[in-house]
């Protein structure tokens, strides 16, 4: 795609807005979409949960964060983000709000459910900014917006300060909910006034890069098998990201009996190493071969998976003298913590990894687009706004390992059809 360079430094201020602005909207939206994995504490108290039934509240939420990715990133092509981001936070704002006035265990699994939409404002966010930015500057702009996962540590940061300091009977009489029931009621709140921002703060004429294309065409990716197949390991990867993020702090305070503060505090020690550390998987693949770090990656965390599930006792074994206990396990906090901070460790992934194992395995023709595809000048950014190190992660070195494997780089979301179309007839 070209670019006019008057138009580009004339529209510099509008994208600059809509970066800013998406990147907070999306901090908030991903905080009130893992808000359970702090509020399930006090919740499951109140309402006499079970376990089960606890987690169910987290699941529906992650789940209807991730049913609609595809299809919220195609109205935001068509019709513009502007208009879908703002749409999203201020129907989010409405379960998030009656969260905080559920009186049963049933009107909570519903509004979990639909506070849990709130997950697809990622696909959303990312369209939105690739419209406004050339490819020059997609990597920063990109990298800047990812940074919004941190939105999964607000409630671990703020929510037990709060819980412990409102008043279970709030203010007002009552109309500002105390307790837990504040901080779903701040969320609505922050979403709503999230929502005016946004709108009245991004440029009206908005970018609409899918406008007029058929709706069957921009799904056309989908019916190649290894699409679906590279869907599978970010399910292991970003799945048990999630999946942790939510239940941890819970753990913990079922398990170690710590205090709701300090098992959100450890929960951080989780978040941040999975994000920002991802892109030393790009470092390794790039010297050892993606698939050889695939490998090692799903097998450390399927060891690291097996001695957390592992049972506190011993074995006894029965002998002529009598019994014998033997090979004593006890999983103390420090180590539960080590393990589970070394599954975010190795959950990463990079462009440069993909590129190499596709070219190992694939003889087809494949097309991509890189979500990531310039820094600031002395920098090199991944996934999240991540600084990596070594020559792994620049733009260059993105476009080079792709090119070295034959494979069609996308400068635009919008433009991947057109590749598709002409590499596989």
């Amino acid at each position: 795609m070209v670019h006019d360079p008057v138009q580009l430094e004339k529209e510099r201020p509008d994208r600059l807005r809509v970066l800013w602005l998406s990147t907070i909207g999306f901090t908030v939206m991903f905080a009130v979409w893992l808000m359970f994995g702090v509020l399930g504490v006090p919740i499951r108290k109140e309402f006499g949960l079970t376990d089960v039934q606890l987690s169910w509240l987290s699941a529906v939420a992650i789940l209807n964060g991730s049913l609609w990715r595809l299809f919220a990133g195609i109205l935001t092509d068509r019709y513009g983000g502007r208009l879908v981001f703002t749409l999203m936070l201020f129907f989010t704002a409405i379960p998030a709000y009656l969260v905080s006035q559920a009186g049963s265990y049933q009107e909570l699994l519903l509004y979990a459910f639909l506070v849990g939409f709130a997950g697809n404002a990622f696909s959303v966010g990312i369209a939105w900014n690739s419209a406004w930015f050339p490819k020059e500057q997609q990597g920063f702009a990109l990298g800047v917006f990812g940074a919004g996962n941190v939105g999964a540590s607000v409630t671990k940061f703020i929510g037990p300060a709060l819980i412990a300091s409102i008043p279970p009977a709030g203010y007002l009489g009552g109309l500002i909910p105390g307790g837990w029931r504040f901080i779903p009621f701040l969320y609505a709140v922050l979403l709503v006034l999230m929502g005016f921002v946004l709108w009245f703060g991004t440029p009206r004429q908005d970018k609409r890069p899918g406008q007029g294309r058929p709706f069957l065409e921009m799904l056309a990716p989908l019916k190649y098998v290894r699409v679906w197949r590279f869907s599978l390991y970010y399910v292991v990867v970003f799945g048990a990201y999630v999946a942790l993020s939510a239940w941890l702090p819970k753990y913990y305070v079922d398990v170690f009996g710590l205090p709701l503060q300090e098992a959100a505090l450890l929960t951080a020690l989780f978040i941040f190493p999975a994000s920002l550390l991802r892109p030393l998987g790009g470092y390794l693949s790039d010297r050892l071969g993606a698939r050889r770090v695939m490998y090692w990656t799903f097998g450390i965390i399927l060891v690291a998976s097996g001695v957390l599930m592992m049972p506190e006792g011993h074995i006894v074994l029965y002998t002529k003298g009598g019994t014998k206990e033997v090979m004593q396990f006890t999983m103390n906090v420090w180590l539960f913590t080590a393990l589970v901070f070394l599954i975010g460790v190795v959950g990463g992934s990079d462009e440069e990894g993909a590129a190499s194992w596709i070219k190992w395995n694939l003889k087809q023709p494949v097309v991509c687009f890189i979500g990531g595809r310039s820094a600031p000048k002395g920098k090199r950014m991944g996934h999240a706004g991540a600084i990596i190190m070594w020559n792994v992660g620049t733009h260059e070195s993105k476009l080079n390992a792709f090119a070295e494997t034959g494979i069609s780089v996308a400068d635009t979301i919008d433009e991947i059809v057109d590749l598709v179309k002409n590499a596989f007839g």
